[in-house]
């Protein structure tokens, strides 16, 4: 990570960002998810605030991911629009990762094999899927699926984002689903102390309103692993 900033400071550059953002339940963004972004923009403005280029954020929106746990085309684009709308508030950027998926010269020439996930991550992939995979087949088979499809994703996007730093909500035990020649900022998803997804938290869970902004003493660099 160090070598990135360094280079984007040689070469007076933004620092680049990129992270995934999924989908639950909800076919427009609530209150957590503001929080997210106004928390991510906290974060920002303090790289900023030493880095005279700025920075440059990209959410990456993973509908691919959104398809798998069966979630309809109309709610998708739905959420992804209001995702869109209330990002470029931020000055952040998004994309599509289907739209990544299929750019010319963006997939590996050897695609990997069908692989199935260790034991360990299979066991956390299952139990995220029996609460939240509504696609075809077991939740074991989703969990299955799931990690096959960010083998190849995260090739994907290391790809077209080359020198940016990723960030994630995830732990570290998910490591392997991350692009591997990226380095991995992880960190807090709305305030410190709490790194569950946005997307995924009820609307009243936090007693959050719509346009809350989180202070900027209460940023914190990584979450427990």
């Amino acid at each position: 990570m160090l070598r990135f900033i360094a280079d984007a400071q040689a070469r007076r550059t933004p620092l680049r960002f990129v992270l995934y953002w999924g989908k639950g339940l909800r076919t427009v963004l609530a209150a957590p998810e503001f929080a997210c972004l106004d928390f991510l923009n906290t974060m920002m403005a303090r790289v900023a605030e030493v880095h005279e280029p700025g920075v440059d954020v990209t959410l990456i929106f993973t509908d691919t991911h959104a398809a798998l746990n069966g979630h309809s085309r109309p709610t998708i684009h739905s959420y992804f629009r209001d995702l869109e709308l209330a990002a470029s508030q931020h000055k952040f950027k998004t994309c599509l990762l289907s739209t990544l998926m299929n750019a010319p010269g963006l997939l590996p020439d050897e695609l990997p094999e069908a692989e199935l996930p260790p034991d360990d991550l299979l066991a956390e992939l299952r139990h995220s899927a029996a609460k939240r995979f509504k696609g075809e087949g077991s939740a074991e088979e989703g969990a299955i699926r799931y990690f096959q499809a960010n083998l190849l994703e995260r090739k994907v996007v290391e790809r077209a984002f080359p020198g940016c730093i990723f960030i994630t909500f995830n732990n570290r035990r998910l490591r392997p689903l991350l692009p591997d020649m990226l380095p991995i900022y992880y960190m807090y998803s709305v305030r410190r102390g709490v790194s569950d997804k946005p997307w995924f938290l009820s609307e009243d869970c936090l007693g959050l309103t719509p346009r809350a902004t989180q202070n900027s003493d209460e940023l914190s660099h990584s979450p427990p692993p």
